[in-house]
Order: structure tokens, then C-alpha cells, then sequence
């Protein structure tokens, strides 16, 4: 029986790089597309609450190619599972390809990575996955390959309870490929500012922009650095955000005390 893949991502049901997956994992599986209807980066896991959330056929070339919904990545998947498949079996859900990198910080900001939580949360087997650069009509087609190897692996042997993957895949040819890496979350950083500009009617505005930092240029196992040398970084990643270390230090620090009365 084939498996069943749900795919979503953050760049809109339109984009290249779900297009690029959809086609490859046909190939494997049974596929339903559940996506932003428009460009949806940076947004992290936001859902939306205060508004009705509107799904419309979407097709591309002529033919079916999935639901386009008006919210957030994670309102795409949590919908799909809850509602438009609720009584089909979703074998594992896929987010990408994204067109840039979600590595280091980025995870946080990053929808792509988001949709794959929400489908974690939900007890799927998820990963998100990301090619790293932002030039202008990327090659989509080796890291929609590897996807589909990637899906086949996990259908053989699962992903551990709670975990999703995170992997970001180089760009460069597959002949420049030296490996898979199983990595960490890197700590690189945005050093981030606001230039503040002036629109045609002279009013004031703030764009946001800034510059990536890696000062882990020689640790091979960040996420980050091991793309940089042309490795597949794949980053198991969970949503218990808990400091397990600082607990102990803040119960000896007597933080527990202050709210007590006499």
C-alpha cells in the first residue's frame, strides 16, 4: 500500500520549491499539498485565531495541485490534518523546499520549519527541508531527490517521538555533495538594523535588513557550517523549549522563596 505524504511549506503554494518536491515524491507516494496561498517567511509558528482561515482549489499547469489556504504555515497544516484530511492517514509530513536557508536563529523565525512542528505536534513523522541560498531560480531538483530518499528512509525506520528534522540542503551540484551530517543547532546570528528610508510621497518608513554572523566557522558539527563546506546538515530539533540546567541553578538561587508570605 503506498505510503501517504503531506506537504506544506512558507514560500506559498505557488512556489518552485514545493513544486519541485511534489514531483519527485510522486514518484514514492500518495501526495496532498496543504499550503499558504501566498508568501508566508518569517513568520514562525503564528496561527490564526481572530479570523476564518478560507481554503480554494489550486492548480498549476492546468491540473490539481492542492489547497491554498489564507493563513500561516502551521494554519495550513493543523487545518489539513484536522479538517480537510481528518479521515485520511498522513504517513509523514513534508515542508520545503524553502528557498533559503533555515539554519542557526532562523529555525525560530522560520515557517518552513514551523509547518514540520505542527505536524510533530500532531504525532507525524516531519521534516522540514530548505535549500540554502537566496539567488534568484535555484535548482530545486537534487534537494527534492534527496527529500524523496530522506521520506523513504523514515518510512523504514520512523523519526523518535516529539523530534522533527531540520535539514538544509547546499547549492551546488550533486557532484559537490561530501555527505549527510547529523548537526546541531548552529549559534549564528542576524546583527540586524532598520534603514530608515522615505517612500515617493516623503514619508518616513524603516526596512529591516543586516548581516548573518558564523563565529563557528571551524565547528563542522553547526548546522550552519557544515552547509557552508557542502555537507547536507540534518538538525533533530523538539518543541520542549525548557532549560533542563537552568532549572537546578534557579531552585538554589532561592527564586522560589521570594513569593513566599509570612
Amino acid at each position: 500500500m503506498r505510503k501517504h505524504i503531506l506537504v506544506s511549506n512558507d514560500d506559498g503554494i505557488n512556489a518552485e520549491g514545493i513544486y519541485a518536491l511534489v514531483v519527485e515524491l510522486k514518484k514514492i507516494a500518495d501526495v496532498t499539498v496543504v499550503a499558504p496561498e501566498k508568501q508566508m517567511s518569517a513568520v514562525g509558528h503564528a496561527i490564526t485565531v481572530q479570523y476564518p482561515l478560507r481554503v480554494n482549489p489550486f492548480y498549476k499547469n492546468g491540473e490539481f495541485f492542492g489547497y491554498a489556504v489564507d493563513g500561516t504555515p502551521a494554519d495550513a497544516v493543523k487545518l489539513a490534518v484536522k479538517a480537510l484530511l481528518r479521515d485520511k492517514k498522513i504517513d509523514l509530513l513534508i515542508s520545503g523546499i524553502n528557498h533559503g536557508m533555515n539554519t542557526s536563529i532562523n529555525i525560530i523565525y522560520s515557517g518552513t520549519v514551523s509547518a514540520a512542528t505542527e505536524g510533530t505536534i500532531l504525532g507525524i513523522p516531519s521534516f522540514a527541508i530548505s535549500l540554502a541560498t537566496y539567488e534568484p531560480n535555484p535548482d530545486f531538483s537534487f534537494a527534492a531527490k534527496f527529500a524523496a530518499k530522506l521520506a523513504q528512509f523514515i518510512f523504514r525506520n520512523g523519526i523518535p517521538s516529539g523530534t522533527l528534522l531540520n535539514v538544509n540542503v547546499p547549492p551546488v551540484p550533486e557532484s559537490e555533495i561530501k555527505g549527510v551530517l547529523i548537526t546541531r543547532q548552529g549559534k549564528a546570528f542576524w546583527d540586524d538594523w532598520f534603514d530608515l528610508r522615505k517612500d515617493p510621497n516623503g514619508r518616513e518608513y524603516y526596512w529591516l535588513t543586516g548581516k548573518f554572523v558564523n563565529y563557528e566557522h571551524e565547528d563542522i558539527n553547526s548546522d550552519h557550517t557544515a552547509v557552508q563546506n557542502n555537507y547536507i546538515s540534518i538538525t533533530p530539533i523538539h518543541f520542549d523549549l525548557t532549560d533542563y540546567e537552568a532549572i537546578g541553578k534557579l531552585k538554589k538561587s532561592g527564586l522560589e522563596e521570594i513569593f513566599k508570605f509570612d
